[in-house]
C-alpha cells in the first residue's frame, strides 16, 4: 500500500524529475559497462580495474584544469586519451603477459591491478577529498516544462545513444570491428587466419577506456567529489549491469545499466525510508536476473576458452 500511496501522492513534474534523474544515471552505468563487457567478449576475463580507471579520468581532468589551466574542452579531450593510454598499459603489463595463464591468474592480475591503481592515487593525490571543477556550461541548471535540470542530466544520454551508435557501427560494419567479433569467437583460430590478435586485443582496452574516460567526466560534473576510492561502487555497480544484460553483450550492458539507474532513483523517489540501502538494490536485481536467467537478459550461452 505504501507504495501506491507514494504513486497517488506524487506530481507529475515530479516523477518526471525523478524519470530524467534516473536516465541520466543510468546512462552513465550503461557508458562505463560497455568496457567491461568489451573486454570479456574479447577475452573472457572481467577488467576489474576498470573502475580505477574511471578514477584516474576524474583526476586527469580535475589536474588538466585546475593545475595546468587547460580549458575545460581541451581537458576532456586529453583526458580521454591518457586514460586510452592507461588502459593499453594495464593491459600489456597486468594482463598480456598471462594470457596463456590459467584464468585463476588473471582475475588475481586483474584485482592487482586495482589496488595498484587506487594505492598509487593515493600516494600521488592523496586520500582528501577534492571537488570536480564546475563546467558552466554543463553545471547549469535549466527549466524544461517546469522541471528544474542539470545541463549535464541531458547531455549524458545524448552522448550514451551516440557512443553507442558509434560502437556498434564499428564492431558490425568495419574490418577493426569483424576481427574484434573473430577474436571472441577463438582467439586461436582468428590468429591462424592472419589476424593480429595483440592489435585487437589492445584497440579493445583503448576503445573501453575511452568510454569510461567519458563516463567519468560526466560522472565528475554530476557528482563533484573525487577520491582514490570513488571508482569502487560505481565500478561494481557497472560490473553489474554488464552481468544483468548479458555480459559480452553491448547492448545488454546498456540495457542493465538503464535498469539499475532508472531502479536507484525510482526506489528513493518512492521509499525514501529506503534510501539508505539503493546500492543493495545492485545486487538483489543481480541476485533475481542470474536466478531465472543466469546468462543474463540478452546473453547467450558460450562455451568457455581453453
Amino acid at each position: 500500500m505504501e507504495f501506491f500511496d507514494a504513486i497517488a501522492n506524487m506530481s507529475a513534474l515530479s516523477f518526471a524529475q525523478h524519470m530524467v534523474n534516473g536516465i541520466s544515471l543510468g546512462s552513465l552505468y550503461a557508458l562505463i559497462a560497455i568496457g567491461y563487457t568489451m573486454v570479456y567478449g574479447i577475452l573472457l576475463m572481467i577488467n576489474f580495474a576498470h573502475g580505477d580507471i574511471v578514477m584516474m579520468a576524474c583526476y586527469f581532468a580535475f589536474f588538466g584544469i585546475t593545475a595546468f589551466h587547460i580549458p575545460w574542452y581541451l581537458t576532456f579531450i586529453i583526458t580521454i586519451i591518457l586514460t586510452a593510454i592507461l588502459g593499453v598499459l594495464i593491459e600489456r603489463s597486468a594482463y598480456r603477459p598471462l594470457r596463456e595463464a590459467p584464468k585463476n591468474s588473471i582475475l588475481i592480475s586483474a584485482i592487482g591491478a586495482s589496488f595498484l591503481l587506487e594505492n598509487l592515487a593515493n600516494y600521488l593525490f592523496s586520500g582528501r577529498p577534492m571537488r570536480f571543477p564546475d563546467v558552466p556550461l554543463l553545471s547549469q541548471n535549466i527549466s524544461v516544462g517546469g522541471i528544474e535540470i542539470q545541463a549535464i542530466c541531458l547531455v549524458i544520454p545524448v552522448v550514451t545513444v551516440l557512443s553507442l551508435v558509434v560502437l556498434l557501427h564499428i564492431v558490425n560494419h568495419t574490418k577493426t570491428g569483424m576481427a574484434m567479433r573473430a577474436v571472441s569467437k577463438d582467439y586461436e583460430i582468428a590468429r591462424v587466419m592472419g589476424i593480429n590478435i595483440d592489435k585487437i586485443i589492445s584497440i579493445t582496452f583503448i576503445m573501453g577506456s575511452a568510454l569510461a574516460a567519458i563516463g567519468a567526466i560526466m560522472y565528475g560534473i554530476r557528482y563533484p567529489g573525487i577520491t582514490p576510492m570513488m571508482g569502487v561502487m560505481p565500478g561494481l555497480k557497472c560490473f553489474i549491469a554488464a552481468v544483468i544484460g548479458g555480459i559480452g553483450n553491448i547492448k545488454g550492458a546498456v540495457l542493465g545499466g538503464f535498469i539499475l539507474g532508472l531502479g536507484e532513483i525510482l526506489i528513493v523517489a518512492f521509499f525514501p525510508d529506503l534510501s539508505g540501502y539503493r546500492d543493495a538494490f545492485a545486487f538483489i536485481v543481480l541476485i533475481v536476473i542470474l536466478f531465472y536467467k543466469p546468462t543474463g537478459l540478452l546473453g547467450e550461452k558460450t562455451t568457455e576458452k581453453v
